[in-house]
């Protein structure tokens, strides 16, 4: 009986000597970058690149892919970017693992981040929801999201995207995405190291770029297509390269 217990603790101790050998490895393996910049991209479907065809023809994707970031060999890139969202959501769920991310590796390096949130907080409002109540929660998580990340990595650099007008057809619906826009740049604008990334004005007027302008397209689709979304990436591209 001796012999077999052991026999057992052996193959415990031996297992463990493995386990704590891969984490360390793993460790080391991260902490080897740790001067490359690191690009995380958070908030709603727009970010997580949801009705691209493929999803990594997202705006996300093709922002870490262009080298406008940084060169891809120096960059870290992670998108925690879900369907469905709320402003309450990122600032809940997201916003914590931030730091998991923007780990502190002994060296400076690099922070960008970019943010999309706030079209799934309007859609409550098609489902009878007090207009005034969701936009004033939206300016309320919108602030806590961005005060988190600026007191916490002061020296990131972030933006936040405004909404375009996803043609829905709905009554109201150009003055409630013009208001919504009000409330994200008056929140923005707290924030003097926080950029507003102008979605709005680069979709305006123009064709080609949501996927409900195509034929057998849902009513209440209100996501963009390939193009829309490479027009996304223009504009947050532009807005690193005058940052």
């Amino acid at each position: 009986m001796k012999g077999k217990w052991s026999h057992r603790f052996a193959i415990a101790g031996l297992f463990l000597g493995i386990l704590l050998t891969a984490t360390a490895a793993r460790a080391q393996y991260w902490v080897s970058f740790g001067d490359d910049t690191r690009y995380m991209a958070l908030g709603d479907s727009l970010s997580a690149g949801y009705g691209a065809r493929r999803a990594t023809q997202g705006f996300v994707y093709e922002l870490y892919q262009s080298g406008v970031i940084d060169n891809l060999n120096n960059t870290l890139f992670c998108d925690a970017g879900v369907p469905g969202v709320k402003s309450a959501d990122v600032l809940a769920y997201q916003v914590p693992q931030v730091g998991l991310f923007f780990s502190d590796t002994g060296t400076p390096y690099r922070k960008v981040i970019t943010l999309t949130v706030g079209g799934n907080d309007m859609l409550q409002i098609i489902g009878g929801a007090d207009p005034a109540a969701v936009l004033t929660t939206l300016g309320n998580n919108l602030g806590a999201i961005l005060s988190t990340l600026v007191t916490t990595f002061p020296d990131a650099q972030i933006y936040v995207a405004n909404q375009y007008d996803p043609r829905l057809g709905l009554p109201g619906e150009a003055q409630l995405v013009a208001t919504a826009n009000q409330v994200i740049a008056g929140v923005v604008q707290l924030f003097p190291t926080v950029t507003l990334v102008d979605i709005f004005s680069s979709f305006d007027g123009r064709d080609g770029l949501l996927l409900v302008e195509k034929r057998g397209a849902a009513p209440d689709e209100v996501h963009p297509t390939n193009a829309g979304y490479k027009v996304m990436e223009k504009v947050f591209a532009d807005a690193i390269r005058g940052h």
